[in-house]
């Protein structure tokens, strides 16, 4: 068994400002990744850039465009929060603390960039790798604080609760808490309780539940799910994002940043024709849940299993020097986007809902807080804005680990737990990639872009059937972070469905084909 102050279970941006910021007020952490790497998830991945500030660009300008993009479902405290607070943040933190290089144009002033659903240049970037450049600084950062124990290759079980993990039956009568978590050593099969005083759940995305997504394969909602079993409220899971433009490639989707289409890019069918402006009069600059449709129905008007991307237009040495992750991946895919446009289609993207937290993250589970893709701020509303989500992880990390340095001793008590029983039934492979296989298709196809009621009540009654196996098979296996995984990503997918189901109207990113005819 360990003993933290405070455990943080992933370590994207969101999970390391909040231990660098819990950190630098004196407790000890502790911050798990199930990745080997610690710069992996989805923050790395992260193309475009992060919302700063223009001169000419008050706060109230932002707030119009967050709550636009949002289709009228942000919650207003949380986006002022993030209007008034973000940018200060990102020159504090990012810039002056961690040193994070964002480009500058030729008179040394930050090159701002617009991208789909903003009014005004805003985003700062570092050409098209932005989150890496973000993560990578700060990583550094996180690994040198004396106050932090960083481990990888620990994947997190389920958090330890009063109701479910105590001996004490009586306990059960206590209001609903958190001391921690059960976790897989990866490396040698142990699995160890580690207590905190508080806990934060920055595990990121959901992605990998879908048959085409953007995300790493490590983004199977994992926070989902555990918070989901241990009772925490989660919101607005039926507001799954699309992002408009990936790279149509059989060899997968690959990201490609919707700064391009904010650089001047232009969406074309297969014949060259712009389209986007028959959808909105933004045209390709448009909100993500209209473009991705947009082309989603061009594709079923022309026949076409894709549309196009082109930036050819431009100077190419500016392309190279502009987006020279994309330059190379698209050419290693045999496509030179400064030559000819290239194939796109949309894929699952990130979550707008997730585990609902206040103004400093704190969930409905006592001691326990949620940051970054996981939880639901409300800032995104129905539909997230482009480049908003990693000014959401930094603001809401910063403040959610000064919240549990700052409380960490109030809340000091744990109960005795039983030992973990670890089964010893190996695990078949085969079972695990058909499975994932089946969740990932009938998400795609059922709860993917534009949804019916029909559709969605098979989705449930499939996951629901697939769900009572894979129980079994978990409570039978000897476990690893395959099948640790596959139960997670099946029960993030049946709360996105159930979600889905309940949602009371079709809006953002929550399409619903035949909602119009519902009573």
């Amino acid at each position: 068994m360990l003993k933290s102050e405070l455990l943080i279970i992933g370590s994207g941006l969101a999970g390391a400002i909040s231990a660098i910021s819990a950190a630098d007020r004196g407790i000890s952490v502790t911050v798990i990744s199930k990745t080997d790497d610690v710069l992996g998830g989805n923050t790395p991945r992260a193309q475009g850039g992060i919302i700063y500030k223009n001169n000419d660009d008050p706060p109230e300008e932002l707030k119009k465009d967050i709550m636009t993009a949002g289709a009228g479902h942000c919650w207003e405290p949380a986006v002022d929060q993030l209007c008034r607070e973000g940018p200060g943040l990102v020159e504090e933190l990012l810039i002056r603390r961690c040193g994070v290089r964002f480009d500058k144009n030729s008179k040394g002033e930050f090159d701002l960039t617009e991208e789909g659903g903003h009014s005004v240049p805003r985003i700062v970037h570092s050409k098209d790798q932005t989150g890496y450049a973000v993560q990578k600084k700060v990583t550094r950062l996180l690994q040198r604080h004396p106050k932090i124990d960083l481990r990888t290759g620990y994947t997190a079980i389920d958090l330890l609760t009063y109701s479910h993990h105590s001996n004490s039956s009586t306990d059960i009568y206590k209001k609903p808490t958190c001391f921690g978590a059960i976790v897989l050593d990866n490396s040698t099969g142990r699995i160890i309780p580690i207590f905190a005083n508080r806990t934060i759940l920055a595990t990121g995305g959901l992605g990998q539940i879908y048959l085409h997504t953007t995300n790493p394969p490590e983004a199977q909602g994992d926070g989902i799910a555990m918070g989901w079993r241990a009772g925490a409220r989660c919101i607005n899971l039926q507001y799954i994002q699309f992002h408009p433009t990936t790279l149509f490639h059989e060899s997968g989707r690959f990201l490609i940043t919707e700064s391009m289409r904010g650089e001047g890019a232009r969406l074309l069918t297969h014949e060259g024709r712009e389209f986007m402006t028959q959808f909105h009069p933004q045209g390709s600059l448009a909100p993500r849940d209209i473009v991705a449709r947009g082309i989603h129905q061009t594709m079923l008007d022309t026949g076409q299993s894709c549309v196009y991307l082109d930036i050819s237009h431009k100077k190419p040495a500016w392309v190279k020097r502009r987006f020279p992750g994309i330059y190379r991946v698209c050419l290693e895919k045999g496509y030179d986007i400064t030559k000819e446009p290239i194939p796109v289609v949309p894929a699952a993207h990130y979550s707008c809902g997730g585990l609902s937290v206040n103004l400093v993250g704190r969930t409905s589970l006592n001691r326990l807080y949620a940051v970054g893709e996981v939880s639901c701020t409300g800032v995104h509303g129905a539909n997230r804005l482009a480049s908003s989500s990693l000014l959401e992880a930094l603001v809401w990390g910063f403040k959610a680990g000064k919240d549990a340095a700052d409380h960490c001793e109030d809340d000091i008590w744990f109960p005795d737990i039983d030992p973990w029983y670890n089964a010893s039934q190996v695990i078949d492979p085969a079972l695990i990639r058909q499975d994932w296989q089946t969740i990932k298709s009938t998400m795609w196809n059922y709860v993917g872009l534009i949804r019916t009621r029909e559709r969605l009540h098979r989705a449930r009654t499939i996951l629901r059937n697939l769900q009572i196996d894979v129980e079994r098979f978990y409570r039978n296996a000897k476990l690893d972070e395959n099948i640790i995984g596959l139960r997670n990503g099946l029960q993030a997918a049946i709360a996105v469905v159930d979600a889905t189901l309940e949602a009371r109207e079709s809006r953002g990113a929550h399409y619903l084909l035949d909602y119009e005819t519902n009573d």
